[in-house]
């Protein structure tokens, strides 16, 4: 019989502290497993006032309905935040700012959410780099080997490396991209498409906005001149250097094509097939 009528006793439920009911594991009996996800950065690169400083690993838990759900829905496709919402769903800790993660984390904790949802077995279609022709390819995810950050910040808790410009000799500050980044590159691409430009400006954006300062110039207009009128071998520079410096997760594999049989070592896409894979 409930006693909805009697009244609370504060006393009591101070002292017992409130009950919280598992409705999945005792009305369902599923006791749902978590998984922790190590993240490349080793959370060295985020402020002390984060709950990421220092943070080298998070919890999640696998994939399910509510997160296809996330998965389908046409307004966070639209919008570039899908795959920040299915990782906010499956996080555990829920203080963390998924858009403050860098790029690298992120894909981390996206590749460990598709092997835990979907298994680990990727296949996909892609183009033959010799040939041309479109085969089929299996990658493994989890033989994906992590890629941990190696070069140091300026500082810990800054996401900030130095490099010196081979040609301009020019000292320059860059950053890793994180969620905000790409959340907002997607919106002006999205822009520039739907205004009928057709002109590419992929590499100069990306550097635009991974570089903090240049000689402690800040100013993102100067910057954005800066980066369109730099020696081709100081671009190259500065991209090497992100490429081979941005901690995250290896995504590269070996295919075989069925049309030239040529065995090559590819960068493996994600594709709409990653989340949803063949049944």
């Amino acid at each position: 019989m409930n006693n909805l009528d009697q009244p609370i006793d504060h006393k009591e439920v101070a002292s017992q502290g409130a009950r919280v009911s598992n409705v999945a594991k005792d009305d369902f009996g599923l006791d749902i497993p978590t998984e922790l996800v190590p993240l490349p950065s080793k959370g060295i690169i985020y402020p002390e006032s984060s709950s990421l400083h220092k943070r080298e690993t998070l919890e999640i838990r696998p994939m399910t309905a509510k997160e296809e759900d996330i998965l389908m829905s046409r307004a966070l496709i639209k919008n570039g935040t899908v795959i920040t919402r299915l990782i906010e769903s499956c996080l555990i800790d829920k203080t963390v700012d998924v858009e403050s993660l860098v790029s690298g984390d992120r894909n981390a904790l996206m590749v460990a959410l598709r092997i835990t949802g979907y298994g680990s077995e990727y296949n996909i279609e892609m183009p033959c780099p010799e040939c041309g022709v479109t085969t089929k390819a299996s990658f493994n995810l989890g033989d994906m080997p992590i890629k941990n950050l190696e070069v140091m910040p300026t500082e810990i808790g800054s996401n900030a490396f130095e490099i010196l410009l081979p040609i301009t000799k020019k000292n320059v500050i860059v950053k890793f991209l994180d969620g905000h980044d790409e959340r907002e590159m997607t919106i002006i691409a999205d822009r520039r498409k739907k205004s009928g430009l057709k002109m590419h400006t992929t590499v100069t954006d990306r550097l635009a906005r991974s570089i903090i300062s240049v000689d402690g110039i800040t100013d993102k207009n100067k910057i954005g001149f800066f980066v369109k009128n730099i020696p081709v071998r100081d671009s190259l520079a500065l991209r090497l250097f992100v490429e081979k410096q941005e901690p995250g997760v290896e995504m590269t594999g070996h295919m075989t094509c069925d049309a030239c049989y040529e065995e090559s070592e590819v960068e493996i896409p994600i594709t709409s097939q990653f989340f949803w894979p063949d049944s």
